[in-house]
């Protein structure tokens, strides 16, 4: 089987300069740090003690960046490598200063590349985040005794099945895992029954405010202007989503006329569809990059940038979080509770069953199922807001999850340096 994985990668290799051309021209990779995935890397290696993190996207990033600046404390670590796979992330990334820690591309799955990425960065530990489970350069980590950690693990019954269909490949896959940290009991459950041989519960990491003061404030312009508006925000949304928060927004305005809507679509590549969309509706659409100076008769307010959703977050008591309605699985509701508003969500939810769980009895989330619903919800939160001492509680569990993963984190650290 794992034969078989490497030949499928093989014949996407033949095919990658094709792929990547036209990945450069819908700009989903960078022009000149693509080659970093063909293990070219853009960063120096200073010598010293390195731990890896790997992530797969926005998501994954955010997750681990307040604790990766806790670790930069540790005087024993000379340097930490950041890799994602998605051009989103590496452009995130960019917004955050550093002292140690680098970010590069996340090279291609096969094994020669796995050899040479890891003989050029040599980490003491590699650190994979939720779901990035990768065959070759877990095989790679297992035969040059890199341990290899899961942190804030994350295992859908989907994924399972797929695994348990190859059960001895996904043996010799796991078998390389030192040890585990799922982020819910579904995850638990499924890693023990995937043999992974020591697994520890913290929590999830998405409950840690990774909010920075830097980069979390609008300009003063437009913040003046959504002063003046009733607002509400449409985060992380999928095809289809934009349209239906468009439907809410004329149908909330017949009783809110200074109402503004905030729409931020999970992919910025899709903002001139999305603006044909909503045209057809005869809404005024204003786009962040546009930097207005003021939004008077503005009814959408589309943010076509990445890395700032946080800012806004700040500025409205009403989320709705996509890929809920029309997507499958959901999206981190977490980092807007974080900010202090209110969730609302669709009924696909899946990947965050244990979260929204929680923050429905905190009466801090609320499901609704399309454009009635959504506008019954908005209606009710606008009038009357969420008690703010719900959100304590997050603050509380996200600042005990991080202070406990980093004194793991810094002890596994620490010990692998006494062993070498």
């Amino acid at each position: 089987m794992f034969f078989l994985y490497q030949l499928i990668i093989s014949i996407l290799l033949i095919f990658s300069p094709v792929i990547i051309f036209f990945r450069i021209l819908k700009k989903k990779e960078d022009k000149k740090r693509y080659k970093e995935k063909f293990c070219f890397p853009s960063k120096k290696r200073i010598n010293g003690n390195l731990i890896w993190f790997h992530g797969s996207s926005v998501g994954e990033l955010l997750s681990i960046l307040p604790l990766v600046q806790e670790l930069e404390k540790n005087k024993s670590i000379n340097q930490i490598l950041i890799t994602t796979s998605t051009l989103s992330s590496a452009q995130i990334f960019k917004k955050f200063n550093f002292k140690k820690t680098i970010h590069q591309f996340f090279p291609i799955d096969l094994v020669f590349f796995s050899h040479k990425f890891l003989n050029y960065w040599k980490p003491t530990i590699a650190i994979f985040v939720e779901s990035e489970i990768w065959p070759s350069i877990f095989k790679v980590l297992g035969e040059k005794n890199i341990p290899l950690k899961l942190l804030n693990a994350r295992i859908t019954k989907k994924t399972f099945k797929r695994w348990k269909l190859v059960k001895k490949f996904s043996n010799s896959v796991f078998q390389n895992i030192s040890i585990a940290y799922p982020q819910n009991e579904e995850t638990f459950n499924y890693l023990k029954k995937l043999n992974i041989l020591k697994i520890k519960k913290i929590g999830n990491l998405k409950f840690i405010n990774n909010k920075q003061n830097k980069f979390t404030k609008l300009d003063k312009v437009l913040l003046n202007n959504l002063n003046l508006k009733q607002i509400w925000c449409a985060s992380s949304t999928h095809p289809g989503e934009e349209i239906i928060c468009a439907n809410t927004h004329m149908s909330l305005k017949k009783k809110y006329k200074n109402l503004l809507t905030i729409i931020i679509p999970r992919h910025i590549h899709r903002v001139n569809e999305i603006v044909d969309e909503i045209k057809n509706l005869n809404l005024k659409i204003v786009l962040h990059s546009s930097k207005p100076k003021q939004l008077d008769k503005t009814d959408i307010y589309l943010v076509d940038t990445y890395g700032e959703t946080k800012k806004f977050y700040q500025s409205s008591n009403i989320v709705f979080m996509g890929k809920s309605l029309l997507g499958k699985g959901g999206q981190n509701p977490l980092e807007p509770t974080n900010f202090g508003s209110t969730v609302l969500y669709g009924p696909n939810v899946d990947n965050f069953k244990d979260t929204y769980k929680l923050l429905n009895k905190l009466k801090i989330a609320y499901k609704v199922n399309g454009v009635r619903n959504l506008t019954h919800s908005i209606n009710k939160l606008i009038i009357r807001p969420n008690n703010k001492k719900n959100y304590l509680k997050i603050a509380k569990i996200g600042k005990k999850i991080l202070n406990e993963t980093k004194d793991e984190i810094n002890s596994l650290f620490n010990n692998e340096i006494k062993k070498t």
